[in-house]
């Protein structure tokens, strides 16, 4: 069996960012698993600028954002697995790895890092009625057949759901000269970011239905249109009284995505039901000792550079496990309340200096009042003009004064 110090499972932005940080902190003997051919992830087929602000200070595309992290990670000479799949991961750190060069072998690790990112919500999880024809993908999956492999979908386009995918794909669709007859958002706000709906479908005229779903497929072997209907904003049932048949040869769907977490469950990591990722603490550890998580296979993110920001924490701090160094320590729970949905980290150690909270709302605040509460005791108290579900929030509380659990409340205000 071979042993590494440190193993990471993903080679997207979260891995990549997690073995810099890891060697930069003295790690040596890493190996990076990454399933596909190239290093950096979903970033490979976003070809639209847009990344990179927080963390360079410019506005680079998906590649070339990747790319920065490729050229650091290739500079440090860390090892990396490519072609390769991790089938399996115990609680005791062994990865059971197949692929072409490898053959089937496993991997002790002194620490793991989960970077697997996350996946597209598939029509199967949505119950739509109708036919199977061809035209029906995912945004995710139609990005990539026109960015990179140079196929066009089709050439009129409804598209169900406003995740920033979804969004991207309305404008990259009607730039390659498809027409895009309507986004439809179930429910009454935008899952994507308000950026995304500006210049991706105000700019290019591009109609936006809220309250609105497919309720019906048509067409035998290529889809021929769809039935749409306006939905109760209170129980999400259709008004089958406003259904109307829309024209199109092509159904993409941004409805979410869930982070890829089978090896995590199989590791026999408590998860946090809402983020349908792992519960960790602020160094990134899972329950699992020696078991960090990050990036989108944690919880999905918004801006790909709080991927990365994330990403150096674990690394660290799977570097510092890795050597003996991490503390152990009792930690608190960090509870979401009001209109929060979740908050990552879940747990806390209790200490001195700062650490930063990420949270999501439920639903659209306008205006939004935070509240961090120990106790009694009040961390933080923040007025914003807007909260949505589709951008996440981040608010920095001092560690000094964490002595019981932590609450982190929104409400209207």
């Amino acid at each position: 069996m071979k042993q590494v110090q440190l193993a990471i499972i993903g080679g997207g932005p979260a891995g990549l960012s997690a073995a810099i940080a890891a060697r930069k902190a003295g790690v040596e003997d890493i190996l990076l698993i990454e399933r596909d051919r190239e290093l950096g992830g979903i970033l490979n087929q976003c070809i639209h600028a847009g990344f990179g602000l927080h963390t360079f200070g410019r506005e680079l595309t998906g590649p070339e954002y990747a790319g920065e992290y490729v050229r650091q990670f290739r500079e440090l000479n860390i090892p990396c697995l490519s072609g390769a799949m991790v089938l399996n991961l115990s609680p005791d750190r062994v990865l059971t790895v197949t692929g072409r060069e490898t053959g089937l072998v496993q991997i002790q690790a002194q620490a793991v890092i989960l970077a697997m990112g996350c996946r597209e919500r598939p029509r199967g999880a949505l119950n739509i009625p109708g036919t199977r024809p061809a035209g029906v993908y995912t945004a995710g999956c139609a990005q990539r057949l026109v960015n990179m492999e140079g196929m066009m979908p089709g050439k009129h386009v409804v598209i169900l759901g406003s995740g920033d995918i979804g969004l991207i794909m309305a404008r990259r669709m009607v730039w390659e000269g498809a027409k895009v007859e309507m986004v439809c958002e179930l429910m009454p706000y935008s899952s994507g970011l308000n950026r995304n709906i500006v210049q991706c479908l105000e700019d290019n005229d591009i109609p936006l239905y809220f309250n609105t779903t497919v309720v019906n497929i048509h067409g035998k072997e290529r889809v021929e249109g769809v039935t749409v209907a306006q939905v109760d904003p209170a129980t999400r049932i259709p008004k089958m009284e406003t259904a109307r048949f829309v024209p199109c040869d092509t159904l993409l769907l941004s409805v979410g995505l869930i982070p890829e977490n089978e090896l995590t469950l199989g590791a026999g990591v408590q998860m946090d039901r809402v983020t349908s990722g792992a519960v960790v603490d602020a160094s990134r550890q899972t329950s699992a000792p020696g078991i960090f998580a990050c990036g989108n296979v944690l919880h999905v993110h918004d801006l790909v550079d709080n991927v990365s920001a994330e990403a150096t924490i674990a690394g660290k701090n799977a570097a510092l496990y890795a050597l003996g160094k991490l503390p152990k320590a009792d930690t608190v729970s960090v509870k979401a309340e009001g209109g929060v949905r979740y908050v990552v980290p879940q747990r806390l150690v209790k200490g001195e200096g700062q650490v930063a909270l990420y949270f999501r709302v439920g639903s659209a605040y306008k205006p939004a009042k935070l509240t961090v509460k120990c106790g009694e005791t009040v961390l933080k108290a923040q007025k914003k003009m807007v909260m949505t579900p589709g951008e996440m929030e981040k608010v920095v509380i001092d560690l000094g004064k964490v002595d019981q659990d932590v609450a982190v409340c929104v409400e209207e205000g």
